[in-house]
């Protein structure tokens, strides 16, 4: 279980979470790390630094690519330095500048754009990245709008994930349901969840994480983008769930929670993955992170999320490197060396290593991945997925305090606490508080 795996998609930092926490040290990229501020000019070169809180595989693979970075650029080199994992990425960065050891590259969750895109010393890209070899629009689009800050560009994509639903084939056989496709509504998802449910012997159709955390916040947002609603307003003043398309979503959730009871509900400690492994839960709505924690005697299939008048739009929670200026040998040392990382050969190098999707849809033409796809089988969907992405959560600074609301009002319905119209009543109070009170 790698480190993108598992938080790639964390937009709050309080979503520690996840498949394990990551691990405090890393002797994997021993051999090129440095402290933070440890760039500068070496004699006849540059040096940068890059923190990350990558372990396992993908540290691993940054640390030989960063090795053949600096043995093809000896005169401008870059250092990798372990940040104690990702989680700490936004406070160590932030801390970095108080202290004046910033690094030059930053690896950052998709939520920390909008705190960081407000520091003097972040690098603005968005003329940089019209640059030749950088091929912008090559990037898939929730990754471009991911790092996107009031028309601002504050950062590179270095990461993508997305919802599809993942199912065991050997409990659909023995229920006698026919297996998910990609034109699954969600009434036929309800109605096959219900089949899949014994009570009788502790089988659940589906899982739902409800502890209030982003987990549960960005499962109800495909649903609700899919109905045609909104999270916030297109200037992102004011809240817009509190809407049919809303009150859809929440509806279908409450029904198949609390009426149809085909779902369990995981407090977040993530026992949905043992319950999944030992035939208990039939299908999930989850991301290319878990596969690696399903074991190999699960036969499972992965399709699209089951949709609501034909949009099947799912979420993605992009990660992102942001650049931080010391001199301007060193900023475009760190531009030149970030291009290189996610050009379209080198990443797939680095996918294929290490199961991450690809960052650019130019990659999926490149002959190895083929490689890549026999290598990671149950990625296909989630790379097909991709297209299926056409909003990403709001570059704001109060997304936190937004993210809350919703998790509290999707965990209290799901626990059978409130009504749908009512619960999304009280949230548009506590998101209206939020962005009026940073206004």
């Amino acid at each position: 279980m790698t480190a993108s795996r598992t938080a790639a998609h964390s937009w709050i930092s309080a979503r520690g979470r996840r498949r394990g926490a990551l691990a405090a040290s890393s002797l994997l990229v021993a051999a090129v790390v440095g402290a933070c501020g440890g760039g500068g000019s070496d004699s006849g070169g540059t040096t940068i630094t890059l923190t990350h809180g990558y372990t396992d595989a993908e540290a691993t693979e940054l640390n030989t690519l960063a090795a053949q970075w600096n043995t093809d650029h000896p005169t401008s080199k870059v250092k990798l330095s372990f940040n104690g994992g990702n989680d700490n990425a936004l406070q160590k960065t932030v801390a970095g500048f108080t202290a004046g050891n910033y690094p030059d590259i930053a690896y950052q969750y998709g939520s920390s754009a909008a705190q960081l895109a407000k520091q003097p010393k972040l690098v603005d890209l968005t003329a940089k990245v019209t640059a030749p070899g950088v091929d912008w629009n090559d990037f898939y689009p929730s990754e471009r709008d991911a790092t996107t800050v009031n028309g601002k560009i504050v950062g590179i994509p270095a990461l993508v994930d997305n919802l599809s639903l993942v199912y065991n084939k050997k409990l659909f056989d023995q229920a006698g349901v026919a297996p998910p496709t990609d034109s699954w509504t969600w009434q036929d998802f309800r109605a096959a969840a219900k089949k899949l449910t014994n009570a009788g012997n502790g089988t659940y159709g589906w899982s739902y994480v409800n502890d209030g955390s982003e987990d549960t916040v960005w499962r109800y947002l495909a649903m609700l983008w899919q109905a045609g609603g909104d999270l916030l307003t297109s200037d992102n003043s004011k809240a817009a769930f509190d809407s049919p398309a809303g009150l859809a979503a929440l509806t279908q959730l409450r029904d198949m929670t609390v009426t149809d009871k085909s779902v369990y509900l995981d407090t977040g400690n993530q026992n949905y993955l043992n319950l999944f492994n030992s035939g208990k839960i039939a299908m999930l709505w989850t991301g290319p992170w878990d596969l690696s924690s399903i074991t190999s005697d699960v036969s499972y299939g992965v399709t699209l999320l089951p949709g609501y008048n034909g949009n099947h739009e799912t979420i993605s929670g992009p990660d992102i490197y942001m650049l931080f200026d010391h001199s301007a040998p060193r900023q475009q040392a760190a531009i030149d060396f970030i291009t290189w990382l996610t050009s379209p050969k080198v990443h797939l190098q680095f996918a294929i290593a290490t199961g991450d999707l690809p960052l650019r849809k130019s990659e999926t033409t490149l002959p190895e991945y083929q490689t890549y796809l026999q290598k990671y089988p149950g990625d296909k969907v989630f790379v097909e997925n991709l297209d299926n992405v056409k909003h990403v959560r709001p570059n704001i600074p109060t997304y936190a305090q937004v993210s809350t609301a919703i998790g509290q009002m999707v965990q209290s319905v799901l626990l059978g606490q409130a009504q749908p119209q009512a619960a999304l009543d009280a949230a548009n109070k506590q998101v209206a508080a939020a962005l009026a009170g940073h206004s």
